[in-house]
């Protein structure tokens, strides 16, 4: 059975507009975004969650200059997210990788993706959102009832930064289960070429090309 995890509030840490400086989240850090809305090409970047995999939550909230905030002005947090020796790790990057540029100016890679992963290795279902794998994968009940609420707020509440952070705080596990099944699958070579176009997924999604999409017939 699957045992619900609530958060501790000290194990979150809310920065505004930036990282603090000297921050280490090691060669692999799960990164997470909040936005108001689902088009990158529209939709403001609020919120961005970061974890070394080690229980605590990073989460840099993005507050635009209308709102009196520094927009992204964030070289700490762009320097992290572009740094080549540290792995970003995702679910469902591709939203995020397009996010991400379309909100910090900045390509963020290498990158891992659960979802992705989980696509190539779990073909006998269609569960592969991160609820579901969190439930089946490391039997962790994760809530998602903060998912459409207003994360552009100036203030957010203490329900949505336990939702934001319950995103990346799993991730670490996640992967290393999924990087098994690649492993048993002889599918890991396959999906690290899919990562690396990722990226580009994302600026092509951008640029419009997500409908129609280019890969279709």
């Amino acid at each position: 059975m699957a045992k619900t995890l609530f958060t501790p509030a000290s194990m979150i840490k809310l920065h505004r507009h930036d990282l603090p400086p000297g921050l280490d989240f090691g060669s692999v850090v799960a990164v997470d975004t909040e936005t108001m809305g689902l088009d990158p090409r529209r939709d403001r970047l609020c919120l961005v969650q970061l974890s070394a995999g080690d229980g605590t939550a990073h989460c840099v909230q993005l507050v635009p200059p209308s709102l009196g905030g520094r927009g992204a002005d964030c070289p700490n947090l762009k320097a992290l997210l572009i740094d080549p020796a540290v792995v970003k790790l995702f679910h469902f990057a591709r939203f995020d990788l397009a996010m991400l540029r379309a909100g910090l100016g900045i390509e963020c890679a290498p990158v891992r993706c659960t979802k992705v992963a989980a696509k190539l290795v779990r073909t006998f279902t269609e569960r592969h959102g991160l609820k579901e794998l969190c439930r089946e994968l490391l039997g962790v009940e994760i809530s998602k009832q903060q998912q459409s609420s207003d994360w552009g707020a100036a203030e957010l509440t203490p329900e949505q930064l336990a939702y934001a952070a319950s995103d990346v705080l799993h991730l670490h596990a996640l992967w290393a289960t999924l990087e098994g099944l690649l492993r048993r699958e002889g599918r890991l070579e396959l999906a690290e070429a899919c990562f690396r176009f990722l990226p580009t997924r994302g600026a092509l999604d951008l640029l419009g090309y997500d409908d129609p999409d280019i890969f279709a017939h």
